[in-house]
């Protein structure tokens, strides 16, 4: 299994996928959110964008849970149930969308993969901003989950479409943390279970996406240790802009191989 491993990029690639992911990881643990966007653009630069997708699924995983655990066992709780029809919307396009991922060539890969990357950080990069009003919650709570789970299954993200439908409930930035945290949590155990079955997820692909944990959860560490040194709006900005570029390139290579 580890020659298989070996055989799926050269070292220096390898270097590059664990820098990557090590500059993922910090930012996860600073701001709390862009790892899978981070991972999975940066990733495809170097390696085939399914190895990129597999490499993410444990991180992503390891990070939330991480970032939930932070949080009273009681308020986890309220959240699932406050949020529980967006949840499941989230969770059950996941799984399908993880089916479909796999039966794309790899250029409609590319642009299926750059073009949510470029519009949701565009969107984010720029402040829109989307309110909805108490009647139409329960649908909203429908459609986004089901946005979120569409995003979440082909990119390995659906970080950006959860934070707009909060922020869009003027959900309080404590709060907002906690909720993304079970939503990024239960989402990612979705993740999992969707690419085990659709493939992506083999024997060689865990191994590979459990290496990437090391420099995660280093990465997380020092995100949390400097998180509230950081002018966060300010890096969140960067980052935005970088996944932007990534994201262009992406669609680069989607159209023009």
């Amino acid at each position: 299994m580890f020659s298989d491993f070996m055989d799926l990029m050269p070292l220096w690639a390898f270097g590059v996928v664990l820098s990557v992911t090590l500059l993922a990881g910090l930012v996860k643990g600073a701001i709390g959110f862009a790892l899978p966007l981070i991972i999975v653009s940066g990733l495809s630069l170097v390696v085939d964008p399914l190895l990129a997708l597999a490499g993410v699924i444990l991180p992503a995983l390891f990070s939330n849970l991480l970032q939930a655990a932070r949080h009273p066992v009681p308020d986890i709780k309220d959240a699932i149930g406050e949020h529980w029809r967006f949840i499941f919307m989230v969770c059950v396009v996941i799984l399908i969308m993880a089916q479909v991922v796999v039966l794309l060539p790899q250029r409609a890969f590319y642009l299926i993969l750059g073009v949510p990357v470029v519009g949701l950080s565009l969107v984010q990069l720029f402040g829109w901003r989307m309110t909805i009003p108490p009647h139409r919650r329960r649908a909203a709570e429908w459609v986004i989950g089901g946005i979120a789970g569409i995003t979440g299954g082909i990119t390995g993200s659906w970080g950006p479409p959860t934070v707009m439908y909060l922020m869009a409930l003027e959900t309080p930035k404590a709060r907002q943390m906690l909720v993304q945290g079970v939503i990024y949590s239960i989402g990612a155990v979705a993740l999992v279970a969707g690419h085990v079955q659709s493939g992506v997820l083999t024997g060689t692909t865990f191994l590979f996406s459990a290496l990437l944990l090391i420099p995660t959860f280093i990465g997380m560490k020092i995100g949390f240790m400097i998180g509230d040194q950081l002018d966060a709006e300010r890096i969140r900005k960067i980052i935005l802009v970088v996944l932007v570029i990534a994201g262009v390139n992406l669609i680069r290579r989607g159209m023009f191989g």
